[in-house]
């Protein structure tokens, strides 16, 4: 009992230290000229720019910009506000490096940044609730039954006034303060170690005064640190269609997010990455409607390499959801491609005779949807 007791009284005594008013040992997460430090994750330039000194947001698409490190015990501070009533954005704590299967968001704790005339409810306020979404996981103090921690007070100024938050992360705890108090709370959290995000999502938000202290490393499980960098890119702005060409049809749809195909056929259905890749991996999310015909993504420009998306294939055995979102994730390396879907291995194969390089090509014969294109570069 004696041997409990003392390592929660250093767990708190580490974590309450952790709110002095040093500042010395904070270092900026933001040079209020550029963005050195930061990813954009799924977002296109426009999203994310710097004017005045202050991070600006414009809030479409709906993405993620993230830090280039991770971060495991640390304090955060940052200084936001909303440039339009119900604003809606937010700050991911441990996150993975690119998106999660079907959403425009992260595997992560989120914490909330949303604007009063957003209004409160049962299931979420505008004053700083903490949240696990898409996979994460966390105990909420001051709980309504789910996941979910509520503030302990309404805090948050109306836009277009500055709010601040201190967030502070020990060993999978999390605890939020709005405007100078502590409200908001969650424990047991995984990931516990992971990159930091700010969220677009539809409202121009601006940033100011990032900065981050970090705390001394403690251990970790595997299974509780988030998927590190894997090199990936994406290759759809979620604003056009730069970096593609298409054989000239208009039914080619950039739906935010989401990029739609919503011709009835396959006449002119191809749309082709400018850019030729040779050795590579890729990600690439597609939801099939009712009335989607044959469809494929081909690989290097090559018909014959290709990746079929019918549910009734016989290599995914009932893998493939029908109605949401499945995510095919791959290498070609040579004349070797390996795929996955869903996460389980469905093609592991070799090609006698296929393109050196060539670009990624997108097949479809009816209307379907596709979100989440990454690709990496492989050595």
């Amino acid at each position: 009992m004696l041997i409990r007791l003392s390592a929660t009284l250093i767990i708190m005594a580490c974590f309450g230290a952790s709110a002095s008013s040093d500042d010395t040992a904070f270092e900026s997460l933001f040079n209020g000229k550029n963005l050195d430090g930061w990813v954009r994750v799924n977002t296109a330039p426009s999203t994310w720019t710097v004017k005045d000194g202050l991070l600006v947001c414009s809030g479409k698409p709906i993405g993620e910009l993230r830090t280039t490190r991770m971060y495991h015990n640390f304090v955060m501070e940052v200084e936001w506000r909303h440039m339009k009533p119900k604003g809606n954005a937010g700050i991911f704590v441990w996150a993975d490096d690119i998106t999660a299967r079907g959403v425009p968001f992260h595997r992560s704790i989120e914490v909330q940044v949303l604007e009063n005339a957003y209004g409160n409810s049962r299931g979420h306020t505008t004053h700083g609730d903490i949240f696990p979404i898409h996979g994460a996981k966390m105990e909420p103090i001051n709980g309504r039954g789910g996941s979910r921690a509520f503030p302990t007070e309404e805090r948050s100024k109306p836009s277009p006034e500055w709010n601040h938050y201190r967030i502070e992360c020990w060993q999978g705890q999390i605890s939020l303060a709005v405007n100078g108090k502590v409200v908001t709370r969650g424990k047991r959290c995984s990931p516990s170690k992971g990159y930091i995000c700010l969220e677009s999502e539809g409202g121009i938000v601006h940033y100011r005064n990032l900065k981050i202290k970090e705390l001394p490393e403690t251990a970790v499980k595997d299974e509780h640190v988030a998927v590190a960098n894997r090199g990936y890119r994406s290759i759809y702005s979620g604003v056009d269609l730069s970096g593609w060409k298409t054989a000239g049809t208009d039914k080619w749809k950039v739906n935010d997010w989401v990029l739609s195909y919503t011709g009835s056929d396959a006449v002119d259905s191809l749309l082709t990455t400018e850019q030729e890749f040779g050795d590579f991996g890729f990600v690439v999310d597609v939801r099939r409607k009712a009335e989607s015909g044959p469809a494929e993504i081909r690989l290097r420009g090559s018909s014959d390499v290709h990746i079929g998306l019918k549910p009734d294939d016989p290599a995914y055995k009932d893998l493939f959801s029908k109605t949401g979102w499945n995510r095919f994730e791959g290498t070609l390396q040579g004349t070797r491609l390996n795929v996955t879907l869903n996460g389980m291995t469905v093609i592991e194969r070799d090609y006698d005779d296929i393109p050196a390089s060539g670009p990624l090509q997108l097949s479809p014969s009816g209307p379907i949807n596709f979100a989440n294109l990454y690709i990496r570069e492989l050595k």
